[in-house]
Parts: structure tokens; sequence; C-alpha cells
């Protein structure tokens, strides 16, 4: 596993309902980050030791992900719902002794951050989100475009184990082809980086979970979302996404979120999807700058 500095720690803390993986360091006031598909806490390793400067930073593996346990799941794919994942990460917060915290998402992550400000407001002072529109919005707005674009979201909620079985048969092959059709032209990945999201993303559990995880999105998450939609993130909300990126391309990302969230700042930055990867000192700024305010 990649190594994030001397000031950080590796350990495992079990909530009522997974193990979960982290790394954590730093000092001052604590900034909860959470990766996205197909990754793991590791798409930090070039933002978290920056930030690890001014504040204590988390970065844990998501239920299903990486080296985090993969609870059971059942037929309303509850247990990988952006609620149960959020209620994990406020439980390792709270373990860690911090009953309110910054968070900060990426992708998955960040329909976890999310969630996690509707549902703990009293937690959650501030919230960034990475490269999303919010999943409700984006669902009520499907069409051929977003179906081509998104393609994943429809294969990766298949039943009977089908996309289980086909990303099985080469799960290299996916990672990287996602890490690359979703990047910029000019995007570097660290090797080492890569290697760790190819060997956690090899365990069949992990490829499970993650479905659960997309399966989960197009239906309780859902549910969720229609209860919780006459209200705001209250909390100021941060939104960071990329130019070179679908979301870019096919949303006004602003005027979106400010219909989900009450007070919204955001800004573009000059990459493809992954933000913390390809454009980390800029991302580190915005994060320094939002959560000092």
């Amino acid at each position: 596993m990649m190594d994030f500095g001397a000031e950080f720690k590796t350990e495992c803390i079990s909530t009522s309902g997974a193990d979960i993986h982290l790394t954590h360091g730093g000092k001052g006031p604590p900034l909860l980050l959470l990766h996205g598909y197909p990754q793991t806490h590791v798409m930090w390793h070039r933002v978290a030791p920056e930030l690890a400067r001014d504040f204590y930073v988390v970065c844990p593996d998501l239920r299903g992900y990486g080296d985090s346990s993969k609870p059971p799941s059942d037929a309303s794919h509850g247990p990988y719902s952006k609620r149960a994942m959020a209620l994990d990460m406020v439980k390792v917060m709270a373990t860690l002794g911090y009953q309110q915290f910054a968070v900060a998402g990426h992708d998955r992550g960040a329909r976890v951050a999310h969630r996690m400000a509707l549902d703990h407001p009293e937690q959650v002072s501030r919230a960034c989100v990475m490269d999303i529109a919010p999943t409700l919005h984006m669902f009520r707005h499907t069409d051929q475009n977003f179906a081509t674009g998104y393609y994943h979201w429809f294969f990766l909620i298949q039943p009977d184990g089908l996309p289980e079985h086909m990303i099985g048969a080469d799960p290299d092959y996916f990672l990287r082809e996602k890490l690359n059709r979703w990047s910029g032209p000019d995007a570097r990945f660290d090797p080492d980086a890569v290697e760790e999201y190819l060997r956690c993303f090899r365990d069949p559990q992990v490829i499970h979970a993650s479905c659960e995880d997309y399966r989960a999105a197009a239906g309780i998450d859902l549910d969720h979302d229609e209860h919780d939609r006459d209200r705001r993130v209250e909390c100021p909300m941060l939104v960071l996404w990329g130019s070179q990126g679908f979301v870019n391309r096919t949303y006004d990302v602003m005027s979106v979120w400010q219909a989900y969230a009450h007070r919204v700042e955001g800004r573009m930055l000059d990459c493809g999807h992954f933000l913390p990867e390809e454009a980390p000192a800029e991302v580190a700024t915005e994060l320094r700058r939002f959560c000092r305010d």
C-alpha cells in the first residue's frame, strides 16, 4: 500500500455495519476525504499530505471498496446505500474523536458526502463534491447522451451477476479502461497508485460490492433522494468539476447544485474526471481556502 508519509497511520475501525480501513494524520481541524469508483483512498495520495499541514486528514475506503469489509447485501441493496455508507463515515469520525468535520468526496464519495450532509447536518460543517451532478437530477434527465456517456450506470445495475461475471473475466482491463476513458488527455496516474487499485479490484467481492453500490443508486438511493427533494443542504458547499469531463459537457453544474443546496460556490478545473490526481495542487488550494473560510 502507498505511504502517505510519516504523519499518517493506517488502521481499521468497526462501525455498526462494516469494518472501515483508513489512513489518517496531520494537524488541525478534521477533513474527511472520500474516494470514488473504481478506486480506493489511495486516490488522495497527491492531496492528503499537502492538506495534512493544516488539517487532520482522514482517508477511508468506503464499505465494499479497497480493504474495507464487504457486507452481505439484500434485495433492496440497502447495505450499499449512500445512507449506510455515510453513517459508516460519521461513526469513523466519532471514533477518532470528531463530532463535527468537513467532508470532500469525489465521484461515488461525493454522492456519499451529499447524503451525509442531508442526514447528519450537525456533524457536517462543510461539504465539497467533485465532478458530479446530483444522482436524482441525472436519472431524471436521462437521455441518449447520458446513457452513452454513463453507460456503466446501466451496466453495473444489471441483476444475476451479469456485470460481475463480465468484469471478473478481465478486471485489470476494465479498471484501466475507466481511468483512461474518464481522464483528460494529459493525465498521468502514479503507477503505484494504479497497482493498488488493481490489487483491490481483482477481488471478486470488490467487484460485486461496487455493483451493489450502483444498484443502490438506481433504487433505494433514489427513494431517499425523492423523499428529501424539498430539502437543501444547509452547510456551505463547494462544487469542483473538470473542464474535460462529461459533467461539464452535459450540465450547467452550478445551476443544478443551487437547486440542491442553500450556499453553493464552485469552480471548474482544467482536467478530466479524476481531479485529485489530475489537478492535485488546485484541489488542495480550493479545499484549504474553502475549509478555512
